[in-house]
């Protein structure tokens, strides 16, 4: 059968449209920077023949130094349609560690923001560009011609790496196909499309930041880069550019929460999306009080399996504390120890099927087939409960799951209810070696007020079985967490580390 060429789902597919389609209508706004989608798809494609002109072929690496700003869409579309391969690298990691990234993913070349060229490795071969007036000229060189190199949907578009919580990180590698769906699943989920406008709160070289704000450019809206987040500034610009959906992760709220007392009104906004740790109960009460009549989802995925399920507004309420049903093409099978599926109530680890998974892990074929299963199944990593109507909800990470005197005690359990104290800000509870028990139940908290350990304690006796009440509690001025926003429970362990 013949295969007419470009009919192959890529990334860049969405900016070449709308570049033709609407290419007066406004993709990007970067502060006073504005760029169009005819510009957009220009630039793109002159980015794309620089590259080619400089000996880039058959899906070289090219890595990306940056910020939220508004060359990031142009340079991933660029890479597209060149037929490479984007490596996003997370701004915030030092020299060393971007040395060991470009290295393992075999990145010919780096392009970097202007802030950002201290973390050059001093020893990279490969070419530097900074974003500026070298990126400006260098694009001003280049033909204006889109390539159209033939790009097989199934191979990668980029290698993003996990945080590399034991370990050094692992390159995750995923396919055009696979956030190709994303977008349109988020056009057709959140209404992503042309004549919406949304934020790129979450950092962009993180898989979640990525495809939420990479999908307005893809389904023809308008994306504002926010280039750090603070509440005000979040809040000032969903004001000023009429943004309707916002992505966020629960620390953003929770510093929402701490900013305003009562939050002004936004009359464009009229969606929220939540991802990267499990919203609290009582965070989420508080996000649908602060934002009348805005519908809120909490996702729940990662990056090497994108979104597995969703949890939508007419349920946020009476299945609070719950991740959803699985979302668009997804299957999902919880399971035992023993590999066996459980029965509704009951705890197992999530695995899940579905187009959005990733290839595998560059490089490590043990990694990936340990996580994998012979019929296409990738785990989570996660204990879950799915109960009688199907919604799943996080108990724990399988790695974070305490076991004290030979019994299991799932951290969020007792988070929640101590969330739920008024003098609690945040809280993470871990496990900590203990000679007796094995393991003993440690909180580490960040108050409000001051409150004594007693009290705590006392709280939660009468809230939970004598078990899971924590040992100690530990006061912090804030948790440590990742630019996901996740937190790093292991760094809390070191705290206090014999």
């Amino acid at each position: 059968m013949l295969r007419p060429g470009g009919a192959d789902l890529t990334i860049a597919g969405g900016v070449r449209e709308f570049g033709r389609a609407t290419p007066d209508v406004v993709a990007v706004r970067d502060g006073d920077r504005e760029l169009r989608y005819g510009a957009l798809d220009e630039r793109s494609s002159r980015l794309a023949c620089a590259l080619l002109a400089m000996g880039f072929a058959d899906s070289d690496r090219v890595a990306l130094l940056c910020g939220n700003r508004m060359e990031y869409p142009e340079i991933a579309a660029g890479l597209a349609k060149a037929g490479l391969v984007l490596v996003p690298v997370n701004p915030r990691l030092t020299a060393p560690e971007v040395e060991f990234i470009l290295a393992h993913s075999g990145s010919r070349a780096l392009i970097v923001d202007p802030a950002l060229t201290g973390a050059i490795p001093p020893e990279f071969p490969g070419r530097v560009v900074t974003i500026g007036p070298e990126y400006e000229k260098w694009l001003d060189d280049s033909r204006a011609v889109d390539p159209w190199i033939a790009v097989d949907e199934r191979d990668p578009f980029c290698i993003a790496y996990t945080a590399g919580t034991t370990g050094d990180p692992k390159g995750v590698l995923i396919s055009h196909r696979s956030r190709s769906l994303t977008f349109y699943a988020t056009a057709l989920e959140w209404g992503i499309g042309p004549g919406r406008r949304t934020i790129a709160v979450a950092p962009m070289y993180h898989g979640a930041g990525f495809a939420f704000a990479y999908a307005a450019v893809y389904c023809g809206a308008t994306v504002s880069m926010l280039r750090s987040f603070q509440p005000d500034a979040l809040l000032d610009m969903i004001q000023r550019d009429g943004a309707q959906s916002v992505f966020l992760v629960p620390t953003h709220a929770q510093l929402i929460r701490q900013a305003f007392d009562e939050v002004p009104s936004l009359p464009s906004l009229d969606t929220l999306y939540f991802n990267a740790a499990a919203l609290p109960k009582v965070l989420k009460e508080w996000v649908f009080e602060a934002f009348p009549g805005v519908g809120v989802h909490e996702l729940y995925g990662s990056t090497e399996a994108g979104v597995i399920s969703n949890l939508r507004p007419p349920d946020a309420r009476r299945k609070a504390g719950t991740v959803g049903h699985p979302w668009f093409g997804t299957q999902v099978r919880v399971v035992g120890p023993d590999g066996s599926p459980v029965e509704p109530g009951q705890p197992g680890e999530l695995y899940s099927r579905s187009p959005y998974l990733m290839n595998g892990y560059h490089g490590n074929p043990a990694a990936t087939a340990a996580c994998t299963t012979a019929d296409g199944f990738l785990t989570s990593g996660d204990i879950v409960i799915r109960d009688d109507e199907g919604f799943i909800s996080i108990v724990d990470r399988v790695k974070d799951v305490i076991i004290t005197g030979g019994v299991n005690v799932y951290p969020r359990d007792v988070e929640e209810v101590l969330l739920t104290h008024p003098a609690v800000v945040e809280c993470a509870v871990v496990g900590e070696p203990d000679e007796q028990w094995g393991e003993r139940v440690v909180a580490y908290w960040v108050g409000r007020t001051p409150v004594a350990a007693d009290v705590l304690e006392s709280y939660l006796r009468a809230r939970l079985a004598g078990f899971k009440v924590p040992k100690q509690y530990r006061t912090v001025p804030a948790l440590p967490r990742n630019a996901a926003g996740k937190i790093l429970k292991r760094e809390l362990k070191g705290l206090h580390a014999s």
